[in-house]
């Protein structure tokens, strides 16, 4: 059993089958808990800001959050971007409009929601994809999965939270693509 003063940690990722096209995101626990969706049309930018956004909306009484993404550009985009496109009007520091805004929206809405209940923000951790952190390979495997699913033109989610099974994070999930 983990202490309340414990971090709960996450790893996140999101896939997409094209770029645009197909696309899924994920989010897996340490503690094998996990969520993932669908979404029939997308980027893998988007995917991966879904899964960083799910993994805090999901996750609204934990209050050391330590997410681990392999993805630069979510990682970016909380730390620092968002932020600086809203004082912007939106607008990139190039004058274009901002990519993404509604989940940019979100996941500062997201951000400001702990803060009002007294929480710290998230801790973001970047780790390296697709070089054997099981918590990633379990992320990947799931978001991969969602975007398979997204291919056949259904927007949709699954979790451990809503009845499904738990995962087995002990080892990294078999290769069977």
């Amino acid at each position: 059993m983990t202490s309340p003063d414990s971090p709960y940690i996450v790893a996140t990722d999101g896939a997409c089958k094209g770029n645009p096209g197909p696309t899924g995101w994920a989010w897996v626990a340490a503690d094998g808990n996990w969520a993932a969706g669908a979404i029939p049309q997308g980027t893998n930018n988007v995917g991966e800001l879904m899964g960083l956004l799910k993994a805090i909306t999901d996750h609204p009484d934990v209050a050391h959050l330590h997410i681990q993404a392999d993805s630069k550009y979510a990682i970016d985009t909380y730390q620092s971007w968002m932020d600086a496109h809203r004082r912007r009007g939106w607008k990139t520091s190039t004058g274009a409009p901002t990519k993404n805004r509604d989940l940019l929206e979100q996941l500062i809405a997201a951000r400001d929601a702990r803060k009002a209940a007294g929480l710290p923000d998230v801790v973001i951790e970047h780790v390296r994809g697709h070089r054997g952190h099981v918590l990633n390979e379990w992320a990947d495997e799931r978001a991969v999965r969602a975007a398979e699913h997204a291919a056949k033109g259904t927007e949709s989610a699954w979790s451990s939270l809503g009845g499904h099974p738990k995962l087995d994070v002990a080892e990294a999930p078999a290769k069977k693509r």
